[in-house]
């Protein structure tokens, strides 16, 4: 990697395991609540409407509770599950809370980071919530390889939006030319990164 010497790293579904990691949450929280879902109906429902409520926070369409509560909502809607409004914030929060206490990372992630670390700064840019992105960086103990992490609720806006990368750039003294951004998602992370002069 000519010229390069900061590496911007994605979290969820680049680094940290979003997938297992949800279902192993829901599995928990619906046991909790002797809710008699199965997991692998629950998901096949889910998982496209949450990525979709995902976009539509990206493009600043809806807000994170409108997020956290219809994407389950709607889920259950598809499945005919009858579930009470109270419980579904319940779930919803309490989704949130325990999250990041299931932190397995994507196969080779860690052996990533361990060989990079050692000639690039690494950061984080990340369109996830603060508090609970910094859990998962803390609980998975991979906080230690970053010098900074950018998130958008601290920061006001969200990838692919130019200013949360030129945010990044500026703060962690980085060049452009000189950086490149590792995600998942081409719209948010490739095209974003591209957009300001840094390498994806």
């Amino acid at each position: 990697m000519n010229n390069i010497k900061n590496i911007f790293f994605d979290l969820d579904h680049t680094l940290w395991d979003f997938e297992k990691n949800s279902a192993l949450t829901f599995d928990f929280i619906f046991k909790k609540y002797d809710l008699n879902i199965d997991m692998n109906s629950f998901l096949k429902i889910y998982v496209p409407i949450n990525l979709e409520y995902w976009r539509l926070y990206r493009n600043e369409s809806i807000t994170k509770e409108y997020l956290r509560y219809n994407r389950l909502n709607e889920t259950f809607n598809k499945l005919k599950l009858n579930i009470s409004l109270s419980l579904i914030n319940i779930l919803s929060d309490e989704y949130i809370e325990y999250l990041p206490t299931h932190n397995f990372l994507i196969d080779g992630a860690l052996d990533l980071l361990i060989f990079l670390n050692k000639d690039y700064n690494l950061y984080i840019i990340t369109n996830g919530f603060n508090k609970v992105q910094a859990s998962k960086l803390n609980n998975s103990k991979i906080n230690h390889f970053f010098e900074s992490v950018y998130d958008s609720e601290s920061i006001g806006v969200k990838k692919p939006n130019p200013l949360i990368f030129n945010h990044a750039l500026k703060d962690s003294n980085s060049i452009p030319q000189q950086s490149l951004m590792i995600g998942d998602s081409f719209e948010a992370d490739i095209l974003g990164s591209l957009s300001v002069g840094m390498k994806a």
